[in-house]
């Protein structure tokens, strides 16, 4: 994998368990909010780890976590991101994935050979915005081929919104409905506007929250859990 970031220790991204977090470089969105832009463009700059060092620093952790989050970045981009999967699963560890969506077929090939043990995908926001927001023009649907995988893989699965003004609104949330139809559960994030891709982001003043609250009552409506992250 292209591994360029590990942090040691997290007790909230993973649900119910003890993770330490695998940053990947590199990503095929460029998201205006990103709050990893180094991650994202794949810096020089940061720090490159091999596998190796990798699952040496987990297997020194072994006794501490029972879990590792491979993050990004968009981790299915990277290279042998199956086989250091499945040396995580030989360790007897939990591995979650949080993707974009847009490379279903790696996700699926995870599933099928029983990697994963919890799907975290975002949803960045309507179809109709999705390029103003992501500088990437592939069809909302792919994300609709992930989903429908991640309905049938018998896997924990959550998707997750950001929720940035004037790019999600109740009326995107609507449309993002009318896509994605029922699910599992359903994450709202509050928007942070510090060390953004894009600078103009900065002058976003997040949502209150209440109107946070009035979403998830929405969202609520076609996942069976809903909750509001960030407030």
């Amino acid at each position: 994998m292209n591994i360029k970031g590990i942090h040691k220790t997290s007790l909230i991204d993973f649900p119910g368990s003890i993770s330490a977090i695998i940053f990947s470089g590199g990503c095929n969105l460029r998201c205006r909010y990103c709050h990893n832009p180094d991650l994202a463009c794949n810096s020089c700059g940061l720090q490159g780890y091999s596998n190796d060092e990798a699952l040496s620093f987990i297997m020194s952790r072994i006794h501490l976590i029972d879990a590792v989050v491979l993050s990004g970045g968009e981790p299915t981009l990277s290279p042998r991101i199956k086989d250091f999967t499945r040396t995580l699963k030989d360790l007897g560890l939990k591995v979650k994935l949080d993707t974009n969506g847009f490379n279903p077929d790696i996700v699926n090939d995870l599933v099928l050979e029983g990697l994963l043990d919890y799907i975290a995908m975002d949803v960045k926001t309507s179809p109709e915005k999705y390029h103003l927001l992501t500088g990437n023009d592939s069809p909302f649907d792919t994300i609709i081929d992930t989903l429908d995988i991640l309905r049938h893989s018998g896997v924990l699965y959550e998707l997750r919104t950001t929720c940035i003004p004037e790019y999600v609104t109740m009326d995107d949330l609507f449309a993002i409905r009318d896509k994605v139809e029922h699910v599992d559960a359903y994450f709202l994030q509050q928007f942070v506007n510090t060390t953004t891709l894009d600078e103009a982001f900065h002058t976003i003043q997040p949502y209150p929250p209440g109107t946070l609250i009035s979403f998830r009552q929405f969202v609520s409506t076609f996942a069976d859990t809903c909750e509001v992250r960030g407030i």
